[in-house]
């Protein structure tokens, strides 16, 4: 029996469509990466922006002919498309799906392959369970002892509800998992081979908050480090409002916790970030990465923006493109509004601005950040460096730095899963090229 997974989306997906992947494992399934060879399909699908969602339609409807020649191939329909509410809508619409799952669950497709139908979601819940989903991720075959990096949820679900944030709706609520599945989850990955582990959550800062006298996130990092096996460790995505001084200690402690973070700004005028409700200002966020450069010299820093928020004016826009310019930051990962329904801005907010006047903000983000990055990186050039190699691409080795630089190697040995020194011989924007250095460095931790 064989299984294919499509996803989409963020890391959160990434790791979600990894968690069902083991579930599959566990009931006797194997990888395929031909549709046409699998008994079971699951897409796993992003609604973040409109364009996503169309990809995650026609991905779906490719499917229906292979269902009209083999009318036993369980389709699996899972993810932000499905949400946490139900799929009556999307029941009508593609009625070729035999199962429709929420984000990060696969309770229900192991229930429709262990009983032939989709029970409640405690029934779900219960088969989840049984099947050790929360405590033990067996990878697929392939990637056992192969899969240097991995992704382990911490926290599922938002309750913060952003004005423009989809995510609330689709994945529910905030829910943190228990200390005791995280670290077992870790540990077993270690075990098959992950030498690092990235900890995902919509607002991965909050987690242990919404359980009384709750884990904290620095609390978390201290107990992964001491997993033997993993090498690195790294977290995302922080909100500014949650990032305490305990985590910034953590950071600065802990050899293992990498100096690169996550924090996004969203836009860089006071009056757009009031109507998104991100609940902090320009300055606060100033201060924060003031605070987070003195604590951690060297640390990298990464934000999202979004332009062409309903109302942004051009004069707004020019804080935003201002604070990118003063703040210099490592990464801006840039996107064009889009209104989504169900989201305040979509309800109540009308899309003023043009397409074309949101890719003109966006391309003039994207050259901005093209020549902050390109300064940046210029300063390893001769430096040497510690990389954490992942997979051969073209010939070379792929691998990142401490603060998740690209770096590439030419190089006949197998250096994947080797945490290796490196003499930078060449920079550009998105990433750096090296060369290896005979003796490494000894590592901390």
């Amino acid at each position: 029996m064989k299984y294919h997974i499509w996803t989409e989306g963020c890391q959160m997906n990434v790791a979600d469509s990894q968690r069902v992947g083991s579930a599959l494992e566990h009931l006797g399934y194997s990888l395929t990466p031909a549709a046409e060879e699998a008994d079971v399909i699951v897409l796993n699908t992003c609604v973040v922006r409109q364009s996503a969602e169309d990809k995650a339609a026609g991905r779906l409807t490719s499917f229906q002919p292979l269902k009209k020649k083999n009318p036993k191939l369980v389709i699996n329909l899972m993810g932000c498309m499905v949400g946490v509410r139900g799929a009556e809508k999307l029941k009508k619409r593609f009625p070729f799906v035999d199962v429709f799952s929420p984000p990060s669950d696969p309770g229900p497709l192991i229930s429709f392959l262990t009983q032939g139908e989709v029970r409640s979601l405690e029934d779900a819940e219960t088969t989840r369970r049984f099947l050790a989903m929360d405590d033990e991720l067996i990878l697929p075959v392939h990637e056992r002892g192969s899969l240097i990096s991995a992704h382990v949820p911490v926290v599922y679900g938002c309750s913060h509800a952003c004005t423009y944030c989809i995510i609330p709706y689709r994945r529910g609520i905030e829910r943190s998992r228990p200390v005791g599945d995280i670290v077992a989850e870790v540990r077993s990955l270690a075990a098959q081979g992950v030498k690092e582990i990235t900890l995902l959550g919509q607002i991965v800062d909050r987690y242990g908050k919404d359980i009384a006298d709750g884990p904290t996130l620095a609390g978390l990092l201290r107990l992964i480090h001491e997993v033997e096996g993993i090498q690195r460790i790294r977290f995302l995505t922080s909100h500014p409002n949650y990032f305490g001084e305990d985590l910034l200690e953590a950071i600065a402690e802990l050899p293992k916790v990498m100096p690169h973070i996550e924090v996004p700004i969203q836009a860089g005028d006071d009056s757009v970030l009031e109507t998104m409700r991100r609940g902090y200002t320009q300055a606060d966020y100033y201060r924060l990465v003031e605070k987070i450069r003195a604590k951690i010299p060297g640390c990298s820093i990464a934000t999202d923006i979004i332009v062409g928020f309903p109302g942004e004016t051009d004069e707004q826009f020019m804080q935003t493109y201002k604070t990118l310019s003063d703040l210099r930051l490592d990464v801006a990962h840039l996107a064009r509004y889009s209104p989504r329904e169900g989201t305040v801005s979509a309800r109540r907010m009308p899309d003023d601005v043009s397409a074309e006047e949101k890719m003109r903000r966006f391309r003039l983000l994207e050259e901005l950040q093209e020549n902050i990055v390109a300064e940046i990186n210029a300063h390893y050039l001769g430096e040497t460096v510690q990389v954490l190699f992942e997979e051969k691409v073209k010939n070379r080795w792929k691998g990142r730095t401490p603060t998740n630089k690209l770096v590439f190697v030419e190089s006949e040995a197998d250096l994947r899963g080797k945490l290796q020194a490196v003499h930078i011989t060449w920079t550009g924007p998105w990433s750096m090229q090296a060369t290896l250095v005979q003796q490494p460095l000894v590592l901390a931790g």
